[in-house]
């Protein structure tokens, strides 16, 4: 209970600082629009030369992008943790984190939430809306659910791994960092996994489970059956690599020597 007020609490501040500054929260949120559709148009242009691409119709991946649309925006507003070694560890900000009663990795999402990130559930949603309706896809009673705990599994699995990227900070405070090579990789799972070679294929499933993140879930809603055991296993591996994540954060923290030392 402890948490969840002070999370709504962080909210509540949020809220009032972004809307003091409305034109800065929209141009962010039409900067958000803007680099989606530009993704989706490059989808477009590539089917402009093809009709199947592995197997997958243009409508398929323009589903699968959709779906990645989601957990991904939820990852965007809650884990924007990108800079954690340049401000954290290299500034010393960790030393502040460190001296409140509440777990520090939960401090630092309060801090860094970006709430107008979320806006992209609602475009991921209205393409998934727009590709099945062109494939005629049904809707069964539990698909809503299904959905959630596909969604949940696959945003835990990019936090997860940023998670544990951000973790390795502990043990070296150097300036580089690998981040911005992560998020580039991460939009691989956005593509059917059989357009790639079988070891990046081996990568994106085991190693870097991005492909947990769009198109193994969105293979159940449009009925792959093939895919399927990877599909429900999305959960699971997001529940892991999240609690993975977590374990090495609370070992990393032990090992801080503070800014300056």
């Amino acid at each position: 209970m402890k948490h969840t007020s002070i999370f709504f609490l962080y909210v509540a501040q949020y809220m009032k600082t972004r809307l003091t500054y409305r034109v800065d929260m929209l141009m962010e949120i039409m900067s958000d629009l803007l680099f989606q559709a530009v993704n989706l148009i490059f989808i477009l242009v590539v089917f402009g030369h093809t009709n199947m691409l592995s197997g997958w119709s243009k409508d398929e991946i323009i589903f699968i992008y959709g779906f990645f649309l989601v957990p991904f925006a939820i990852f965007g507003a809650f884990f924007n943790i990108w800079d954690f070694n340049e401000r954290y560890i290299v500034k010393g900000e960790m030393d502040r984190i460190l001296t409140r009663p509440v777990h520090s990795l939960f401090q630092i999402i309060l801090e860094r939430m970006e709430l107008e990130s979320l806006f992209g559930v609602l475009t991921g949603i209205a393409v998934m809306i727009y590709a099945g309706s062109r494939l005629d896809l049904s809707i069964s009673w539990y698909d809503p659910i299904v959905f959630l705990f596909m969604v949940l599994g696959g945003a835990f699995v990019y936090a997860g791994i940023f998670i544990l990227l951000a973790s390795i900070s502990f043990w070296s405070d150097s300036r580089t960092s690998i981040m911005p090579m992560m998020y580039n990789i991460g939009n691989y799972g956005r593509y059917p996994v059989d357009i790639y070679n079988k070891v990046i294929r081996f990568v994106l499933t085991w190693i870097l489970p991005f492909a947990f993140v769009g198109v193994y879930p969105s293979a159940y809603f449009l009925g792959r059956e093939e895919w399927y055991g990877y599909a429900f296993l999305t959960p699971v591996m997001g529940a892991v690599f999240f609690g993975f994540a977590i374990f090495m954060w609370n070992i990393g923290v032990t090992k801080y020597r503070g800014a300056g030392n």
